[in-house]
């Protein structure tokens, strides 16, 4: 849940405290209170109101949703409420001119400062918090959405017809050239489409197969390009169950080949980075400007998937030199 208060959610809560206000103010002329109590009371009030309610709209994701922490949330929850509750009483008492010294009953006073909170801010917090969660529930709906026709917008580049074309075309190159090459480049297209159908329907795979993948997707980008661009895989991942979304790697290998061309014979060097959080796709930047700086659409879908998968974001740093892509390792077993 967003805990960021939006534009929206400041004009609820200015209509629900001027009507507060507004009917304070009845109440105060009937029972003739003296003008300061006027002045301080009802912006003391809204102030202390609003601290309330920011505290709780992030300490319910935070420690009910994220953490599960039920009794550490209800016994801060109602410390809070008791402490600004009492606060609101005592310079209530001040307005009015009455002393501290006729509190009897500290306790009571206490109790009676936790129920003056919670009737200060039950309903405009319910009402924010009814208001996030339907927004919630909207933004997940859309991103469901988009992620539906991101798959497809994905298997259908995964079957590109650009790409068989230009593979059958290296091929009938290599016939010619070197048969023994040409077997082995039809062995690894074979791979990849048989990867690409068995996993099209998965949302996430074992990083061990995805990488098996990379190194084939790799062999046929060496095999049309030549010394063009440069690879190495640095893994070390040691547990298992790691796994990232499916044709993750294939995204960010194409985005390299996609947005940068070799100039003379300074090759493209790209470097996979695995540990056991994160799996790092580095790579060198040419002088040719083949597009302009973006992420493309390519990353932005994975950014979407992620959003779907887990709590994590991709990292993306683009410098003068060199372009990195950061994506997080997800751990089913978690």
């Amino acid at each position: 849940m967003n805990t960021k208060l939006n534009k929206s959610d400041w004009i609820i809560l200015s209509v629900i405290f001027s009507v507060t206000i507004l009917l304070n103010c009845i109440d105060y002329y009937r029972q003739g209170n003296r003008l300061i109590e006027y002045i301080i009371d009802f912006p003391s009030s809204a102030i202390i109101s609003i601290i309330i309610i920011l505290m709780f709209i992030h300490l319910v994701p935070k420690l009910l949703i994220e953490q599960k922490k039920y009794i550490s949330f209800f016994v801060l929850a109602t410390l809070l409420l008791t402490f600004f509750g009492t606060l609101e009483n005592i310079i209530g008492r001040f307005t009015a001119g009455k002393p501290l010294s006729d509190i009897k009953n500290i306790f009571l006073y206490l109790q009676k400062g936790l129920y003056n909170a919670t009737d200060m801010v039950g309903f405009p917090l319910g009402i924010l918090l009814m208001k996030k969660f339907y927004e919630g529930q909207t933004q997940f709906a859309e991103i469901e959405k988009q992620q539906k026709e991101n798959e497809l917008k994905l298997l259908r580049s995964q079957i590109d017809p650009h790409f068989l074309f230009n593979n059958l075309n290296t091929l009938d190159s290599l016939i010619d050239t070197d048969s023994n090459k040409a077997k082995e480049y039809i062995n690894r297209l074979s791979l990849i489409y048989r990867y690409l159908i068995q996993t099209k329907d998965s949302e996430v795979m074992e990083l061990s197969k995805e990488v098996q993948f990379a190194e084939n997707y790799i062999f046929l980008i060496l095999t049309r390009f030549g010394n063009d661009y440069n690879f190495s895989i640095e893994n070390n991942a040691t547990v298992e169950d790691l796994f990232i979304p499916t044709g993750a790697i294939q995204t960010l290998l194409e985005n390299v080949v996609k947005h940068n061309k070799p100039s003379g014979n300074i090759a493209i060097k790209t470097k996979i980075q695995i540990t056991n959080d994160y799996l790092t796709v580095l790579n060198s930047k040419s002088d040719l400007m083949v597009k302009k700086d973006s992420l493309g659409t390519g990353l932005e879908n994975l950014k979407t998937r992620y959003l779907l998968l887990s709590d994590k974001e991709i990292s993306v740093i683009n410098t003068a030199n060199e372009f990195k892509v950061i994506i997080p390792i997800i751990k089913l077993a978690e």
